[in-house]
């Protein structure tokens, strides 16, 4: 038959190949990488949670994951914009696939999701986790700290999720605060950007608002969240509605005066002086989106971090033009 073309996700041999692909054909995976659970000599794991009961206003980022797939294939065509280099060149990434949650026992998805992030993270691999709603990033830290001790936490978002909490609580809106609590993120060194909700506390964070950020520019944010986490193990969760709803409308809560999707992705090309521990894309919501743009932002912010890691491992940037 020739050369193998075609259904990367489930044909290629080892987790830096490329196969040639159509862009509107062929199996879905995360930047058409093998779909795999063996981890050796991998350096990210790509995993899906497709979990949303714990939202409070619009439901479907259940389906987050899927469409972020769908969503990164044309970023697996070329080399990456704006750092000029194939990342797999210099960083070996798997699809996971999705975590297996059983919706009908609730007092379990917490647990599984905890169990299988840390499986992960003992095999010696980063994680990238696409939402799935922003619950999910509870369990996650709590893997992410039993590996790394408390955490630096990079949260970009329209709401800070520090509402009142209670025990058993399955809440979008409250599991920062819990995180905080359990010790599991260090306040004094993490910082939230975009939030443009009314909190009565902020726990310690620091909080750079959205207005702020229009005001001050990224450079200046990036300033003070590196400031804050270095030295640091940083974990990085962002919820696509820290974008304004012009640029993300497929999202469960919305708020309008968000960031621009070139400010998001300046942000994430910006942390490189970072230890880069672990990452969430959450919220994406499909039904609400009928371009698909949420959940391209979203690949393209994931995408991003990826580089960033292949960049610290030494992939050279290449000029592209003035930046």
């Amino acid at each position: 038959m020739g050369e193998a073309r075609g259904d990367s996700a489930f044909r290629l041999g080892q987790s830096r190949e490329r196969l040639p692909e159509m862009t509107y054909g062929g199996a879905l995976s995360f930047l058409r990488r093998r779909y795999s659970r063996d981890l050796a000599g991998v350096d990210v794991a790509v995993m899906g949670v497709p979990y949303d009961a714990a939202v409070t206003y619009r439901p479907g980022c259940r389906l987050g994951p899927r469409a972020i797939r769908a969503a990164s294939v044309q970023l697996a065509e070329l080399k990456a914009f704006p750092f000029g280099f194939d990342l797999l060149e210099s960083l070996s990434v798997v699809d996971f696939g999705d975590c297996w949650i059983d919706p009908h026992h609730p007092e379990t998805v917490a647990r599984d999701i905890e169990a299988q992030a840390s499986e992960i993270l003992a095999a010696g691999a980063r994680l990238l986790t696409l939402g799935g709603d922003h619950f999910v990033s509870w369990p996650l830290l709590r893997a992410h700290a039993e590996r790394h001790g408390p955490l630096a936490l990079i949260q970009v978002d329209a709401h800070g999720d520090l509402w009142p909490d209670d025990p058993g609580r399955l809440d979008h809106g409250t599991m920062m605060g819990r995180a905080i609590r359990e010790g599991l993120v260090d306040p004094g060194a993490s910082t939230q950007i975009g939030i443009r909700t009314f909190h009565d506390t902020t726990e310690g964070l620091e909080v750079l608002t959205a207005p702020w950020v229009h005001r001050n520019g990224i450079g200046t944010a990036l300033d003070v969240a590196c400031r804050r986490a270095a030295g640091r193990p940083v974990y990085l969760s962002f919820d696509i509605d820290a974008l304004d709803p012009a640029f993300a409308p497929g999202t469960g809560t919305p708020v309008p005066g968000g960031l621009a999707s070139w400010q998001a992705l300046e942000l994430v090309r910006g942390l490189r002086p970072l230890d880069l521990v672990g990452m969430d894309v959450v919220e994406v919501s499909p039904p609400f989106d009928h371009a698909e743009i949420t959940a391209l932002a979203a690949a393209h912010l994931a995408h991003d971090w990826l580089c960033v890691l292949a960049e610290k491992a030494g992939a050279a940037r290449v000029d592209v033009g003035h930046l």
